[in-house]
């Protein structure tokens, strides 16, 4: 009536991979029916599993410090407020030294705000001598500066001159009709002196204008300073408050034989000329092609502050142009003396 079971005991196994125990299962299945042994290192894991599984519970259930005590939030401080002044760029506090400007004068001497009344010939006979492009250059003279204002007379030809005396009847001065012009003074013919200096504007040298002409190469010399002269004074006249769109700054240099031929490189050449005043400045617009300045001097700094106030005098008050330059650093200080 009993139902017979067989129980089969474990026994340590070749393959096992425990060494203490010696079981190869955790549980053995039952053989012939019975029941089969358990291993105690299975509670030993159930034990940790728990442990673990209640662990987290309570770590998740617990209230934590920061929500049963809140932190009172510390006061905030004002931001400190910025500076607007702006801080001066080291360097260009002062403004930098400009020989032009110092000894610049007012090269258009402004005439008086009330004109002199004007001096009406009285009747007789008809004055045949224009005088109505001349002035009187005596500075003491209230008519000096005024042009066509009735105040000149003609005053024939002085010890049978070419050219004629004039006479201010306000101050009573005397003075010859080519006063400021390049052929005052000049025992030359005008068809002569014309003709040296159209040679020298076409490149032709002194010395073999002087050898063409008959003429010696210093009055050829001097012929060509007061042509300058005139041309400076006259360009001063007519050349101002220009307005343009942009300046191109260049300087250009002459081209030695030598670089042609190879015997000298161009960075030679240039080494040369920095130390020779063969550098020719030139400012002009590229739109219109308009020359406003040009100038013989060393590729120095004193020499670039010189071409920029030049193109300042000339340019008008309100005109700041783009300046286009060739990369020559002694510019930026230069412009920055008068446009900065």
């Amino acid at each position: 009536m009993w139902s017979q079971k067989r129980v089969v005991s474990l026994q340590p196994a070749a393959n096992s991979h425990h060494l203490k125990t010696g079981y190869n299962t955790l549980i053995s299945a039952l053989v012939g029916g019975g029941f089969a042994m358990v291993s105690h290192l299975f509670f030993y894991q159930l034990t940790l599993i728990a442990l673990v599984w209640l662990c987290l519970m309570l770590h998740w259930m617990w209230p934590s410090d920061s929500a049963a005590c809140p932190t009172i939030p510390e006061p905030l401080l004002p931001r400190p407020k910025r500076k607007r002044e702006p801080t001066p760029c080291a360097g260009l506090t002062t403004k930098p030294h400009c020989d032009a400007c110092e000894h610049a004068t007012d090269s258009r001497p402004q005439a008086p705000s009330a004109p002199p009344p004007r001096i009406v010939p009285p009747r007789g006979r008809r004055r045949h001598v224009d005088t109505s492009s001349h002035f009187c250059p005596n500075p003491d003279c209230a008519y000096r500066g005024w042009v066509g204002w009735g105040n000149l007379r003609a005053n024939g030809h002085p010890s049978g001159g070419p050219w004629r005396q004039l006479l201010c009847v306000v101050c009573r001065g005397y003075f010859l009709e080519t006063l400021g012009t390049l052929f005052h003074g000049k025992r030359a013919s005008v068809d002569l002196i014309v003709r040296v200096i159209a040679c020298l504007a076409e490149g032709l040298g002194i010395r073999g204008t002087a050898r063409v002409f008959e003429v010696d190469p210093h009055t050829v010399l001097q012929w060509l300073v007061e042509a300058a002269e005139q041309l400076q004074a006259f360009s001063r006249h007519v050349l101002h408050d220009v307005r343009v769109r942009q300046v191109q700054l260049d300087e250009l240099f002459a081209l030695l034989s030598a670089v042609k031929g190879g015997e000298v490189s161009t960075a030679e050449a240039i080494a040369r000329l920095e130390r020779l005043p063969q550098w020719v400045w030139v400012a002009m617009d590229p739109e219109s092609k308009l020359v406003l300045t040009i100038d013989v001097g060393n590729r120095t700094l004193a020499m670039a502050q010189r071409v920029v106030h030049h193109v300042a005098q000339v340019l008008a008050p309100d005109c700041a142009p783009l300046f286009l330059t060739d990369g020559f650093r002694e510019y930026m200080m230069a412009l920055l003396t008068h446009y900065g």
